[in-house]
């Protein structure tokens, strides 16, 4: 069976957070940067709700870079960020063995920048028979066209396309399930755009829930019921 005919689940997967650095978001211009942040840090939280590894590599941090985003790190406290030299993490044996420790072969890749830092790994990674999904609009690159130039690149190597929203609804698949349930609900509702907003309004009007604290409350009008 094609290795891409089947849905990868929180046992059987991983997620590499790659050069989430100032340096290196300075020059990110196929995304708005606020939005790439907000994307890397939903499905990193989403990852950490459903336990599935993570594995975090910066270059060059105090030299060139600059430290991981404040809002990555936040979501792993005290998980190791593996240092680099090497602008392919996959020649980087730190980097090699901490994804051979999670055990799992199905590879959800982030990262900065897509055209070097996520498709060389990738490429090699793929060669080494991982399965790897891109998850195009949590990586960043110098232009709209090196983004595509290289998504391309990876896919014609054998990867796949993803982007947040169905990567991390993915783990979750069927809303029978409710361990993680009202986590992941919380968690769209705050950072997954109209989508949260479709949520929590299906929360509020649909379900009746009580409103939030972040919620605005509403005061009716004299006379009305």
């Amino acid at each position: 069976m094609n290795k891409y005919h089947k849905l990868y689940t929180p046992e059987d997967s991983a997620v590499v957070f790659i050069d989430h650095q100032p340096q290196m978001t300075f020059g990110v211009a196929n995304i708005d940067r606020a939005t790439l942040i907000n994307n890397v840090t939903l499905l990193a939280k989403v990852a950490k709700e459903f336990k599935i590894p993570a594995v975090i590599t910066a270059v060059e941090t105090e030299s060139f870079s600059g430290y991981v985003w404040p809002q990555l790190l936040d979501v792993f406290p005290g998980q190791p960020v593996i240092e680099r030299t090497s602008m392919n993490s996959w020649d980087d044996a730190g980097f090699r063995a901490a994804i051979e420790a999670t055990g799992r072969k199905n590879i959800l890749m982030t990262g900065l920048w897509t055209e070097v830092c996520v498709t060389w790994p990738t490429i090699e990674m793929l060669g080494a028979g991982y399965n790897i999904y891109v998850v195009e609009d949590c990586c960043g690159a110098t232009s709209p066209a090196a983004h595509e130039a290289s998504l391309s690149r990876m896919v014609q190597a054998g990867a796949v396309r993803v982007t947040t929203i169905p990567a991390l609804l993915e783990w979750q698949r069927d809303w029978a399930k409710r361990e993680h349930y009202n986590n992941l609900m919380g968690l769209l509702k705050q950072q997954a755009g109209a989508y949260g907003v479709g949520v929590e309004y299906a929360y509020t009007m649909v379900h009746h829930a009580p409103q939030t604290t972040a919620s605005p409350q509403i005061v009716p009008k004299k006379g009305n019921h």
